[in-house]
């Protein structure tokens, strides 16, 4: 186990979908990212045990990716590290996320046989709901058995937008 870095950066870009804020860690890796100016807000969002000592405002470079995602290149954020901790079946789960194509949203009983665990429908919609770095690793890609939007920590309005974009 690694300790925490000491510094994270913290930036807010504007996109389409509103103020977004990434913070990422001393080796470039998002920590949490969301559709808030709100640092702090943002700074819980981070697992304790990654949970920086200091933060500082700057240039991440992964705001380029998130402005490449909202100029069409919608593979542009897959490249994009993020660390985040969590139980063997949220680690999965997140893995499980990220391999969904844009475009091709899946739902809850879906997402969970993907990740390898196709009775945990409940434990698929608490691992997106507890997911810290939206948008890299895209929880907004999974839907209700129904094909309604379900939750999204960002609003309803924002995974809308997302799936639209995703879409055309």
């Amino acid at each position: 186990m690694t300790a925490p870095p000491s510094t994270a950066v913290i930036q807010t870009i504007d996109t389409p979908d509103g103020a977004f804020t990434l913070v990422t860690d001393g080796a470039g890796r998002v920590l949490a990212s969301g559709w808030t100016a709100d640092a702090d807000a943002m700074l819980a969002r981070i697992h304790p045990a990654l949970r920086p000592g200091e933060v500082r405002e700057g240039q991440t470079d992964a705001a380029a990716a998130v402005a490449a995602y909202y100029g069409g290149d919608l593979v542009a954020i897959d490249g994009v590290e993020v660390a985040q901790r969590g139980t063997a079946l949220q680690q999965a789960g997140w893995q499980a996320l990220r391999a969904i194509t844009p475009g091709r949203p899946l739902s809850y009983s879906e997402f969970a046989i993907e990740m390898g665990h196709p009775r945990a429908v409940r434990a698929a919609a608490s691992i997106c709901a507890r997911n810290a770095p939206a948008l890299f690793v895209p929880c907004h890609r999974v839907l209700r058995s129904d094909g309604s939007l379900g939750g999204f920590a960002w609003g309803l309005e924002v995974k809308r937008a997302l799936l639209a974009r995703e879409a055309a």
